[in-house]
């Protein structure tokens, strides 16, 4: 080998492409840019669009389901925060321990969320929980020291009542219109042959007795 046959390996060096110079070139007149528009311009840089189609960042990923909208959210609560607050005198562990009874000791600042027990921390003292949700570890770590964990059912709003006319309409007093079928056409040939067509005459009683 000489230093005059040293070369790079075929395809290492990619000739750069010439936009503009003919049509014989692959890459002239538009130069790539496709016809008129905003992106046969310069300067377009529209991230993320791609020409009015769903773009690939919203298509993928299509996988599983989100409750978020409908899910329960609930305040969280570790029994070793219940116990801090029965040491400091602002629980009573003799009465039972609701959500009213969490607000009024500062354990939780409202009472529209529901309350999930959790097993954070360590409790020691006899009390029973009425909570919307706990968890295994709480429930055993209250049982554990004599208590008790009663599982709320969550309050559901009740159903708005009717307005207008779907009011009227349970109560009874106005019925749904039935659509009847339209009454059968007579046919134009029919009718003009019945407007038409002589009475016959009344036989004569001569005829009759003869």
């Amino acid at each position: 080998m000489k230093l005059n046959q040293i070369a790079d390996n075929p395809g290492a060096r990619k000739k750069r492409v010439r936009i503009g110079r003919g049509i014989g070139s692959g890459c002239g007149k538009t130069g790539g840019r496709g016809g008129k528009g905003q992106t046969a311009r310069s300067g377009v840089r529209i991230k993320g669009f791609e020409g009015g189609q769903m773009p690939l960042h919203r298509r993928l990923p299509k996988r599983g389901f989100r409750n978020t909208a409908f899910a329960a959210t609930f305040n969280e609560i570790n029994v070793g925060d219940v116990q801090k607050a029965i040491d400091a005198g602002t629980l009573d562990a003799r009465a039972p321990i609701d959500v009213a009874a969490l607000v009024k000791a500062g354990l939780l600042r409202r009472e529209k969320a529901g309350v999930k027990l959790l097993g954070g921390g360590e409790i020691k003292a006899k009390a029973e929980f009425s909570v919307w949700r706990a968890s295994r570890s709480a429930v055993a770590a209250v049982e554990k020291a004599g208590g008790a964990v009663k599982i709320l059912a969550p309050a559901r709003a009740a159903p708005a009542e009717p307005k207008g006319k779907n009011a009227r309409f349970a109560a009874g007093l106005d019925k749904p219109k039935v659509m009847e079928p339209a009454p059968k056409a007579e046919g134009k040939a029919e009718k003009a042959k019945a407007d038409n067509k002589p009475e016959k005459p009344a036989k004569s009683a001569s005829k009759d007795a003869g």
